[in-house]
């Protein structure tokens, strides 16, 4: 029996009295008068009407991603049915997928070390694997039958590649662009034609074929804008882009100074006849490219004596630009070395660029003026002595600056029968108030010209002239390294900061190290990936595309580069370098990753 109170009447009646309703008590899970379901999120496991029976489930028992559900004829037992928030998840723990593999192997930790081990075994697979591709490779190189190069396909006469003897006799002066080659700035060459081919060479046509070559260098706007776009999305796809459109550039000038331009400026009839008095060439780099001279062979014979003995002193411009990317480095090409071969022998030759490439490797643009006083002691040390036998001195400097104030490192090859009696006399390299490339190019001529007039002896400035051939610049040593100017790189400032060391005798665990690294990598990144898209799939595009493919690109290049051949991994390692160190979004994820492995471990244990 239940006191119940009485309702409002119909059509205006009176409100009922106060009485009793006579009924049974409510059933296990229902309550009030009329016996309805417990509320939700709530159970009643004993018979009766009152409301406080209802008692609110357990919250223990329910998973992070569960909510309670309604129950017809209400909940009779203390654990409440749920279901999972999305059905992304699956019952009965609300895990995903992943999170299911998880514990199907007995939780975080041993999944951890499964994982470890499995990671361990490939990593030692792939070295097995790399070391043997490698090998092979460089064993099918060295056997290769030397005979395969002797029949090329048949070509034009001006495509007929001559000896080696032939070439380097034949080259008369190798003319550098001046610039970075960048998007602002491309690649120019100077009117006037230097002092070594002004006999080789019509002036008035030079100077035309100069216009032509200066706008066939240039880039269109819309490669600039592309470069800048990509800078602000995905910096490695930038420098990517950069390389493709510095690449295809070499390329067109090749096919220019090839193919299409008739070669009029020539004095030789042989070369005009034949396309065969320019060639153009780069540094792998692509930061330095150059047209080499050659002469005809129908010049009269004193100026041919007279352009061979012009070849001494020799400019050689360092490819780079002192960044991670593209460190300073000497290229010595077959050419190179086999005008050098001359008066030094090319092992000798060889091991000089090593050693002096391993110097400059050190050589940050940003603190150019301290690092490169090590570079100097090294030349004076180990360098010129080993030359100075042969009668040979290389000296460091700068050559070619630009109105933009950029300029270019270099060294130049001196025969000790060219060299004046001091060349660390008071002259271009040592005079403390000498100007060094500055603001434009106009002061550096100016500088030059103040120098000139400024010598005791005039034959200095006469030799100063026969070392620099024509090309503006100067000299480098302890006094004037003070006096050069740089810029930093508003794009890639962190590039400054990083060392690239080469450990000796460890290569092999190194590398094996890197492999161990990379496999961990990619494994994160993919179960977090797959992780954040049974989250949310706004989330998973979220690290997926800020910055774009920067989460994936990583490890596809980290591998690019274990597996490449000697001669790229240095580019394709700082490659990797450049997406890791992009790869903000790879951080982050990893860190949500652990956070959400924690979690767990937190609800275990």
């Amino acid at each position: 029996m239940m006191v119940d109170s009485g309702g409002a009447g119909d059509n205006g009646g009176l409100f009922g009295d106060k009485g009793t309703v006579t009924g049974k008590k409510c059933p296990k899970g229902l309550y009030g008068t009329f016996c309805r379901e417990c509320p939700i999120g709530t159970y009643k496991d004993i018979d009766g009407s009152d409301e406080d029976l209802c008692t609110p489930c357990s919250l223990e028992l329910l998973p992070d991603r569960a909510i309670f559900i309604y129950v017809r004829g209400g909940v009779r037992e203390p654990f409440c049915p749920y279901k999972c928030i999305s059905e992304k998840y699956r019952m009965p723990n609300c895990y995903t997928p992943f999170e299911e593999l998880i514990y199907i192997f007995g939780g975080p930790w041993p999944f951890a070390l499964l994982l470890s081990g499995v990671l361990l075994l490939l990593a030692v697979l792939l070295s097995t694997l790399r070391i043997k591709l490698l090998e092979s490779s460089s064993y099918c190189a060295n056997i290769e039958h030397p005979s395969s190069h002797h029949f090329p396909y048949l070509l034009s006469l001006s495509e007929v590649r001559g000896t080696r003897a032939e070439e380097t006799q034949c080259h008369a002066y190798r003319m550098y662009f001046m610039g970075p080659n960048t998007f602002r700035e491309p690649w120019h060459l100077p009117y006037s034609p230097p002092d070594t081919i002004i006999e080789i060479v019509y002036e008035d046509a030079f100077n035309r074929f100069i216009g032509e070559i200066n706008s066939v260098a240039a880039y269109d706007w819309w490669e600039g804008s592309v470069h800048s776009i990509l800078s602000l999305l995905a910096y490695p796809c930038a420098w990517s882009w950069k390389q493709w459109r510095c690449r295809k550039k070499v390329h067109r000038i090749e096919e220019y100074v090839r193919s299409e331009y008739d070669h009029s400026c020539l004095r030789s009839c042989r070369s005009r006849a034949l396309y065969k008095g320019m060639k153009v060439g780069a540094t792998p780099d692509l930061m330095v490219a150059f047209i080499d001279f050659s002469l005809g062979g129908d010049e009269k014979q004193v100026d041919m004596v007279s352009i061979i003995e012009k070849r001494f002193p020799m400019c050689i411009i360092f490819g780079g630009d002192g960044s991670y990317m593209s460190p300073y480095n000497l290229h010595s090409d077959t050419l190179l070395t086999n005008l050098v071969g001359q008066y030094v022998p090319s092992t000798v030759w060889n091991r000089l660029v090593d050693g002096l490439n391993a110097q400059l490797r050190t050589v940050r643009h940003g603190s150019i003026r301290s690092a490169l006083v090590p570079v100097m002691n090294w030349i004076a040390s180990h360098g010129n002595p080993q030359l100075r036998f042969h009668g040979v001195k290389i000296e460091l400097g700068w050559f070619q600056a630009t109105a933009s104030g950029y300029f270019q490192l270099g060294i130049l090859v001196v025969r000790h029968d060219y060299i004046f009696q001091n060349l660390h006399q008071p002259d271009l390299s040592d005079r403390s108030n000498d100007e060094y490339p500055r603001k434009d190019a106009a002061s550096a001529g100016k500088s030059l010209e103040h120098l000139q007039q400024s010598w005791p002896y005039p034959t200095h400035a006469l030799s100063r002239r026969k070392i620099i051939g024509g090309i503006n610049g100067g000299l480098i040593n302890d006094a004037t390294v003070k006096s050069l100017e740089f810029k930093r790189d508003i794009f890639f400032p962190f590039s400054l900061l990083v060392r690239n060391t080469m450990p000796i005798g460890h290569q092999d665990s190194l590398q094996f190290l890197f492999t161990t690294m990379l496999l961990a990598d990619l494994a994160v990144t993919l179960l977090t990936l797959i992780q954040f898209y049974w989250i949310s799939l706004g989330a998973f595009l979220a690290v997926l595309l800020i910055l774009p493919l920067s989460l994936l690109s990583p490890s596809p290049a980290g591998l690019n580069a274990l597996f490449s051949k000697e001669p790229r991994r240095a580019s394709h390692t700082r490659i990797y370098s450049l997406w890791n160190a992009t790869s903000l979004t790879n951080i982050v994820s990893s860190s949500k990753f652990w956070v959400s492995v924690t979690f767990m471990l937190c609800e275990i244990y």
